[in-house]
């Protein structure tokens, strides 16, 4: 009887949209679907600096360099609030990390295709960032209250890394036929990914329909997909860009750009741990992780030695 109750108050907060806080009572699926979410966010964060932090030191300028290195600050922070807000359910960091290293957690697939030209980081910001921003608006106002305040303070950071992606798609595509042809191709190979990226159809998702009613997702992952669509769309006939899909036109009738369906057999091997870049994303984690474990004893040491200093004063 009490845990109906409170099952049945847990859904009122839900419906009047109050926040749920780390102290109040929640339903354990509740807070595994956040442990799940909200780590795979941070996982993805992390994650997503290798591509920026492959192309640092090729990058064509010095203001290049700049801008991806405070890119790469910029989702190392992301990572940290995720992280912070994701502890608050009561799992440590390490363990977090360890289900990452063991396969046991995801990040989102599309970190796992290679960055094979300068073109590809002006993809990568305007279509990967790009798609990030129209699902992280929305989860601004997702019922967890440490998870809504975490996607504030990223989406005003995430917005200026669209520009920037957006930037170098502007200067390739009004550059020589050559780098008009080197942006086309990267938006060939990161345009499917891109969409893949808000997950499979709500139909077809395990976790979509009772997110929703727990508002820890305010939108379908197929509305979200459509709104980064029309948007994106638009922008690319601003550039003089054509995207891979015969059947991309506009539907008078809905007011949205009908699309191809989708390749999932492709989304799931990538998911699988099949793609491109799955095992060398994966291990070069693992290897910075190892190798920065001195440097996280040091930090420990030092807090205890000032904890120490503080107390005798």
């Amino acid at each position: 009887m009490e845990e109906e109750k409170n099952l049945v108050q847990f859904q009122q907060k839900i419906d009047q949209d109050i926040k749920i806080e780390p102290r109040d009572w929640m339903p354990e699926k509740y807070r595994q679907t956040l442990i799940r979410q909200i780590s795979q966010h941070a996982h993805s964060e992390i994650i997503g600096m290798q591509p920026e932090g492959n192309w640092l030191t090729r990058a064509p300028s010095l203001r290049s360099k700049k801008i991806l290195m405070a890119k790469i600050q910029d989702e190392a922070g992301h990572g940290l609030y995720l992280y912070c807000a994701a502890e608050t359910l009561g799992i440590k960091r390490e363990q977090f990390l360890q289900w990452l290293h063991e396969g046991k957690a995801k990040y989102s697939s599309v970190f796992n295709y290679p960055t094979l030209t300068w073109a590809d980081m002006g993809a990568v910001g305007w279509l990967v960032d790009g798609a990030a921003i129209v699902n992280q608006v929305s989860l601004q106002g997702t019922s967890y209250g440490p998870y809504a305040r975490a996607m504030i303070k990223i989406c005003m950071e995430e917005s200026f890394h669209q520009r920037q992606g957006f930037e170098i798609m502007v200067q390739l595509a009004n550059g020589t036929k050559e780098q008009k042809e080197m942006a086309q191709d990267a938006v060939n190979r990161w345009w499917w990914p891109s969409i893949m990226m808000f997950g499979p159809h709500d139909s077809e998702s395990a976790h979509s329909n009772q997110s929703l009613k727990w508002k820890i997702k305010r939108e379908s992952n197929d509305a979200l997909r459509q709104r980064f669509i029309d948007k994106t769309i638009e922008q690319g006939h601003h550039l003089g860009l054509t995207f891979p899909d015969p059947n991309l036109k506009f539907n008078s009738e809905t007011n949205h750009y009908d699309y191809s369906p989708i390749d999932w057999d492709e989304f799931w091997n990538v998911v699988k741990g099949n793609g491109a870049g799955n095992r060398q994303r994966l291990n070069h984690h693992i290897k910075a992780h190892e190798d920065g474990k001195w440097v996280r004893e040091a930090a420990v040491a030092y807090a205890k030695k000032s904890n120490l200093k503080q107390k005798s004063a």
